[in-house]
């Protein structure tokens, strides 16, 4: 078996989400497991909250109904809502929580004679203009649905655009916003992604939607996992599977973009993109053996990719290589190759296998 393997700590999971759970007493969390969990499994990290969480959010059909089979009865938000209108009828069926981000959607709805009728959340653009109903929108759906046959009940929800920038002036607005439509009668509210559950009291409500913090990655620039208390959920690991002596001068990889300074030890890492470790991490970029540091050398390929252990003499081959872990975190590596941890761990692709600890 190719030696690379990502390990999941489902008691980290479970840690980081009752961490979001003390930041906001007294309120409610959808845990978010689109994009199969972060990259983590969705079916193992349902299992592994089955008993703790208030509810799951997903971004599709698709992944509530993988949702839906491994538990029968939690809540689950199904955060894009409905595309067709013969999708409301199946997320009735699976007793879905189901947003409703424009006119369109309301209308669809309030076309459908549903064998139930479903908890529906409005969507507010509050200030990210990526998608929901402006104020005077949401006014005026609020007016459509409140009592409609087809809604059981009638929340408000609202996503942050800079909530990962502490200070961020539109963050501000855009709690003032979503707090100017309270005079309407909302049964439940959400506001609070991972950042702002983390670090804005005002936008806690009803319900938390914590997200990347689950799975031990930061939201913020400037704010490490260690910081915050969180604990690392995934640990991507592979081995030295040769190792090579390249005299000064030589290159190595593909493009030679890279040129040994020096006579040194290049270890090749059982590890590549296809894999989903990022094409574009430059050299320099940080690995971990035996718990000390060599940098990426070269191009990343797609099965492969190359470090320099000249300074590590010990470094032989079968050893096991920590691209991010515990002990080095995604943030970090991430941050080095430009992108965010979120990218990375949802990236992390179906050939490597997962493997789950429960303690």
């Amino acid at each position: 078996m190719r030696p690379l393997v990502a390990t999941i700590d489902l008691a980290a999971i479970r840690h980081n989400y009752a961490f979001s759970q003390r930041c906001a007493p007294g309120r409610y969390a959808f845990a978010v497991v689109k994009a199969n969990a972060y990259g983590h499994g969705v079916r193992e990290v349902v299992e592994a909250l089955a008993a703790q969480a208030d509810g799951f959010a997903v971004a599709c059909l698709e992944e509530a109904l993988v949702v839906r089979e491994v538990n029968a009865s939690a809540r689950i938000l199904l955060l894009e809502g409905c595309f067709e209108a013969s999708e409301y009828q199946l997320a009735a069926q699976l007793g879905l929580d189901v947003v409703v981000q424009d006119a369109a959607q309301a209308e669809a709805l309030l076309a459908c004679a549903l064998t139930a009728p479903l908890r529906v959340w409005l969507k507010l653009d509050s200030g990210m203009h990526r998608l929901g109903f402006s104020p005077e929108q949401l006014r005026e759906a609020h007016e459509r649905l409140q009592g409609a046959p087809q809604v059981a009940e009638l929340n408000l929800l609202s996503h942050f655009a800079c909530a990962d920038e502490r200070g961020h002036p539109l963050t501000e607005q855009q709690v003032e916003v979503f707090l100017d439509l309270l005079d309407l009668d909302f049964a439940q509210r959400s506001l609070a992604n991972s950042a702002a559950i983390l670090c804005i009291p005002a936008a806690h409500m009803d319900w938390l939607r914590p997200g990347i913090m689950l799975y031990g990655a930061t939201p913020f620039a400037d704010l490490s996992v260690a910081e915050l208390g969180l604990q690392a959920a995934m640990s991507l690991t592979a081995q030295i599977i040769g190792v090579h002596e390249v005299p000064a001068g030589d290159t190595v990889g593909y493009g030679a973009s890279w040129t040994a300074p020096r006579d040194s030890r290049i270890a090749t890492v059982s590890c590549g993109y296809a894999d989903g470790y990022p094409r574009h991490a430059p050299s320099g970029t940080p690995v971990l053996i035996a718990g000390q540091r060599a940098p990426l050398v070269g191009r990343v390929s797609m099965d492969m990719l190359s470090v320099d252990v000249t300074d590590l003499p010990q470094a032989q081959l079968g050893d096991a290589v920590e691209l991010w872990g515990a002990q080095l975190p995604v943030d970090e590596v991430a941050q080095a190759c430009g992108t965010i941890g979120y990218e990375l761990l949802s990236k992390v692709t179906a050939r490597v296998p997962r493997r789950y600890r429960q303690s």
